[in-house]
């Protein structure tokens, strides 16, 4: 056994933006924290963790409760939390911080296997960020968060290792060892997760805690739960293991994956097995939508920034809706309209995956993407809501028009356009980054609106220059004959009416 050392509450570990690395204790102890640093995936590990500690610590009764506990009170009571868990978050010892003693018995896999964006086995390195390293105290206490939720699926489980006497989830019908399942907070081809974001790091904690209240009408029979360092499993199927399948813990750290360090990588075996979307359960950072036969939800797109999403998560706001809904951004922004806060954000991200045969992996267009997305609150609303779904739409039409006409360009010469036209669009996209956040702020004014769609014309005109060239005689005439016409774009700038 290694060592009892290195205490998560005291010794510094989590990325932190325009700071570096620090503590649990100064998390809750330092107000001017921005935000969290890291990639989206650790990002929303992390966010998770610290959600975790804050709804064992402090979940308010409803939100007037929530109102009065504010960013101080959550702190303070946190603070508190963490002195009396001290002995819970040490990395090594008798009870390793979310590991599994008895899961000695797994073979052990490297450090980089478990790791997406790490190189292995026949992988071809193509820098040296994906090469693999040993990883310090700090970054190992990082990993064994991430991987309660973002383990990837195929062989390198060692699902001979049952520590549920009977339990048969880790075997395929022919009774051998099955390839381990996605991680609960990864799923098929990466999910899409969504949070509030405020002003510091602890008013972002304070916007996205659930109220008791609110718990009672989400999915989760077993209502809050108990945080897993307080009461570990003793295995995938025990009474413990059923309690986190069906509660908010459960989804905040659902321990998809069995670990335990040793001196030269970790055991690592599948953990316990979540319900997922298709059976009515969902982390709450996660858009989904029931209202069809079959559930759908938001997975990561890199060909589609996650701000583009922004119309399909709100809406809520929109009466009848019966569309996409993510408990923390619904719920959030619900209560913060009613509060003082001016503006906040809604910060989305996650990592797409691939699969084949079983195994999940990261390549080819395969990436992190992350965004996040400033609104005021006195503006959100039915009204803001269809001005900013008909620009968006607008967008959308945009996007077409220069798909189209980059592909008549090139049909025109008798070339196929297919590749240039999806690269247009996807360039128009890029430009238009640019003012968005300029469009969800502004898009109730009639006039801010007339000079942004001005802008965007100019990003769709720019997108089509760039893969339809005019060096010759013929490519100029195809040129001027399908360039788009953005007139009516232009012209029709006008407020949508407010619905009755």
């Amino acid at each position: 056994m290694i060592e009892e050392r290195f205490n998560l509450i005291d010794s510094p570990w989590i990325p932190i933006a325009d700071v570096g690395r620090v503590s649990l204790k100064q998390i809750f102890s330092e107000p001017n924290y921005r935000a969290l640093g890291g990639n989206p995936v650790q990002k929303i590990a992390l966010t998770k963790l610290l959600l975790a500690i804050a709804q064992a610590a402090s979940t308010p009764d409803d939100n007037d409760d929530w109102e009065a506990l504010g960013t101080e009170g959550l702190a303070a009571n946190c603070l508190v939390y963490l002195e009396n868990k001290h002995d819970r978050f040490y990395l090594y010892g008798e009870k390793p911080f979310l590991q599994m003693p008895t899961i000695a018995s797994a073979a052990t896999q490297s450090i980089g296997a478990v790791l997406p964006e790490i190189a292995t086995g026949n992988t071809t390195v193509l820098n040296t960020l994906q090469m693999e390293t040993a990883l310090s105290d700090a970054d190992k206490a990082l990993l064994i968060v991430q991987l309660m939720g973002f383990g990837l699926g195929g062989k390198k489980t060692d699902n001979s290792a049952v520590l549920s006497v009977g339990y048969a989830g880790k075997s395929n019908a022919t009774g051998k060892s099955s390839t381990g399942k996605p991680g609960t907070a990864l799923g098929f081809m990466g999910f899409l997760h969504n949070f509030l974001q405020g002003e510091s790091l602890l008013q972002t904690l304070w916007l996205n805690i659930l109220t008791h209240e609110q718990i009672k009408d989400l999915p989760y029979t077993n209502g809050l739960g108990v945080v897993p360092w307080e009461k570990m499993p003793e295995g995938e199927d025990c009474e413990i293991a059923k309690n986190l399948q069906n509660s908010l813990m459960g989804r905040l750290l659902p321990l998809s994956r069995f670990c335990l360090f040793n001196e030269i990588g970790l055991h690592y075996s599948e953990g316990i097995t979540h319900l997922d979307y298709k059976f009515g359960m969902v982390d709450p950072s996660v858009a989904v939508n029931f209202s069809g036969n079959t559930s759908k939800v938001l997975w990561v797109d890199t060909e589609r920034r996650p701000w583009r999403f922004l119309t399909a998560l709100l809406g809520f706001m929109e009466a009848n809706s019966g569309g996409f809904e993510c408990y923390y951004v619904r719920q959030g922004l619900l209560r913060a309209t009613e509060t003082q806060i001016s503006k906040v954000g809604l910060w989305s991200g996650g990592l797409r995956v691939s699969s084949n045969a079983g195994e999940q992996y990261v390549s080819g267009s395969d990436d992190f993407v992350e965004s996040l997305t400033l609104m005021n609150c006195a503006d959100l609303g039915k009204i803001w809501y269809s001005h900013l779904k008909q620009e968006m739409a607008e967008l959308d039409q945009l996007a077409k028009i220069v798909y189209g006409a980059t592909m008549s360009f090139f049909k025109d010469q008798k070339v196929e356009g297919k590749n240039q036209a999806a690269m247009a669009s996807n360039l128009f996209w890029q430009l238009c980054e640019r003012k968005y956040q300029d469009l969800v702020i502004n898009c109730k004014d009639i006039n801010q609106t007339k000079a942004l769609r001005k802008d965007f014309s100019l990003f769709a005109s720019k997108a089509y220059n760039s893969y339809c060239p005019k060096d010759t005689a013929r490519q100029l005439d195809a040129w001027a004959k399908n360039m788009p016409n953005l007139s009516k774009y232009l012209k029709e700038t006008q407020q949508p009416k407010a619905e009755a």
